[in-house]
């Protein structure tokens, strides 16, 4: 089984003590986001978990306190994991919870130091192009991005902006609007010439005409190769069918919970408000088997069926 830590949530932001008991406790417990009341009891353990694949934007907790610790657990146990690391150019008007992008880059170095090479992606996703970020801009940021991060980083994820319901109310115009298909294929390019450059992998996420323009690869966040890699061994995974057409991913499971990112970007389809999911965060308990909240009388617990995918045979490359 391979664990999705979070694609609903930043859980290495601010949710790591949480993570670390749960990894102690031997399970956790997720809350069906269609099925309130239906709660997996998912399974935590050296036995099952093939690998974890974190979401953030933020990773800074993974390398202090309970996120290292939990790192050193899961490192003890054999079982590999990277950090899928969301490094954007927007500033506080799009992204108002984050840090100065110099610094994310210097965490981004750090954490391919301290841990390892091959423990981070770079995603620089969503592409989000208006007045002020315009496809010129892109393409100098991206350029200075890689420079930074060439050496640390072996790949790149990018796509461009979805236009979720949720997240378009509440953009105040700056991200409301699809980007043009020539757009598109013109940053696609300039991102693959930069990428070539500065030897990182470029891939693309749901993006199949342009990544097939411009000679891209196809996204895998989930990366079953990546975790085989890392850990010395071989995974017999499929594809995600949950997931959106175009999607790369395998198969996993995901223990984080919507609205409960304090972040504040404009453009996030896990938040229906920013001001809920502070509050949410705010009422977090570390010591619950749920990330948010607690079973309650009305909810169901059922045991999720999981077992390791690993094929016993030793990749060696």
């Amino acid at each position: 089984m391979i664990l999705s830590a979070s694609r609903r949530t930043d859980l290495p932001a601010f949710y790591t003590e949480w993570f670390y008991r749960r990894l102690r406790e031997g399970y956790a417990l997720a809350r069906g986001p269609f099925r309130p009341h239906r709660l997996s009891r998912v399974p935590l353990s050296a036995e099952v978990l093939d690998g974890v694949v974190f979401w953030s934007k933020n990773p800074a907790p993974l390398l202090e306190g309970p996120g290292r610790a939990a790192l050193d657990l899961l490192e003890s146990w054999g079982v590999p994991y990277y950090v899928q690391f969301t490094i954007t150019p927007y500033g506080p008007e799009m992204e108002p919870g984050l840090p100065p992008k110099a610094g994310l880059l210097a965490l981004f170095r750090r954490l391919v130091r301290e841990r390892g090479p091959g423990r981070a992606v770079w995603r620089y996703d969503p592409v989000v192009v208006n007045a002020a970020c315009t496809a010129a801009w892109h393409r100098e940021r991206f350029a200075w991005m890689a420079e930074e991060l060439a050496g640390a980083a072996d790949e790149c994820v990018f796509s461009f902006l979805d236009l979720y319901p949720r997240a378009r109310s509440r953009s105040a115009g700056l991200a409301d609007r699809a980007v043009p298909p020539p757009v598109q294929r013109e940053l696609a390019l300039s991102f693959a010439e930069t990428a070539a450059k500065t030897g990182l992998r470029l891939r693309s996420c749901c993006e199949e005409p342009i990544r097939e323009a411009a000679g891209i690869l196809p996204g895998a966040c989930i990366d079953p190769c990546r975790l085989e890699r890392l850990g010395g061994f071989s995974l017999r995974t499929k594809r995600d069918a949950g997931q959106r057409p175009g999607c790369g991913c395998a198969e996993s499971v995901d223990i984080g919970a919507y609205a409960t990112c304090p972040h504040g970007c404009v453009y996030c389809y896990a938040n229906a408000s920013v001001k809920t999911a502070a509050g949410n965060h705010a009422r977090h308990d570390p010591a619950s088997p749920l990330l948010l909240g607690r079973p309650g009388d009305e909810d169901v617990i059922v045991p999720r069926r999981a077992a390791s995918a690993r094929t016993g045979q030793l990749r060696l490359f």
